[in-house]
């Protein structure tokens, strides 16, 4: 037998652990953006595995820029926040994030340190799995992140219906865009079309929130009046330092 005969078994198991040996260090990155919406919490370093990832994050405050995202490691991610530029520790969390994925974590409820029933501090971890809307569409998801609620009751807060209507509109009318989201969820894209180009019709949309099964009262109502094929999520959230639904929301550049 040929010593290259001889060989050929050899130099296929190495081709062979080669192959297996890349595959298991291959996991690609996830990619993520970090929104601060924990209403009694000052600015937050977030740390993703003990690495600063984002620095001196406001309340409202997102990154990386919109529609940005930063690269972590994928697998399961240790999420901790702290008071900006001190140790102390506001939440810690896991979350698993896949190989190549985009997602959006959303940090709300209570901290630890204004909290005096402890921390409870929810990190949502959204999938964004962003659509591409039918030509004049625009597509809009929300996510009810604010732990008081249209009732202004963080022990019970409750669940919210959505009224994304085009104008001119000067009320939620019809059923609802989105129904019965609740605290801490995220609902699907919805692809609406936009006005057209008529000088006769106002441009955009009117965003309307209200308690889960009432039109009264609205607790948001503002216009909103992205270009045709945006995409856009809407994040509820509470006010600073007040147990209530912020009367705003705020707007996540997803795609335009």
């Amino acid at each position: 037998m040929s010593r290259w005969l001889k060989a050929l078994p050899l130099a296929l198991a190495l081709a062979a652990l080669s192959i297996f040996g890349g595959g298991c260090g291959s996991n690609s990155p996830a990619q993520i953006r970090f929104v601060h919406a924990i209403q009694d919490a000052s600015a937050m370093d977030i740390q993703v595995n003990g690495t600063a990832e984002f620095t001196n994050l406001s309340f409202l405050g997102v990154q990386p820029n919109q529609p940005g995202y930063t690269s972590v490691p994928s697998g399961g991610d240790t999420i901790q926040g702290f008071l900006t530029g001190t140790t102390t520790k506001v939440f810690t969390d896991t979350a698993s994030l896949g190989s190549s994925a985009r997602y959006t974590l959303v940090a709300t409820g209570f901290s630890l340190t204004g909290n005096p029933k402890g921390s409870n501090v929810d990190l949502l971890q959204i999938s964004d799995n962003i659509p591409t809307p039918p030509a004049g569409d625009v597509a809009f998801r929300v996510v009810h992140a604010s732990p008081s609620g249209p009732n202004g009751n963080p022990d019970a807060p409750e669940a919210v219906d959505v009224y994304i209507l085009l104008n001119p509109s000067t009320a939620p009318t019809g059923n609802p865009t989105i129904s019965a989201l609740a605290y801490t969820q995220a609902s699907s894209y919805v692809s609406i079309p936009n006005n057209p180009n008529d000088d006769t019709m106002p441009p955009g949309f009117t965003v309307y929130v209200t308690a889960s099964g009432t039109t009264t009262p609205v607790i948001i109502s503002e216009p909103i009046n992205p270009q045709a094929g945006a995409v856009r999520t809407l994040v509820l959230t509470d006010v600073q330092d007040g147990n209530k639904m912020n009367p705003t929301f705020l707007e996540l550049s997803d795609l335009n």
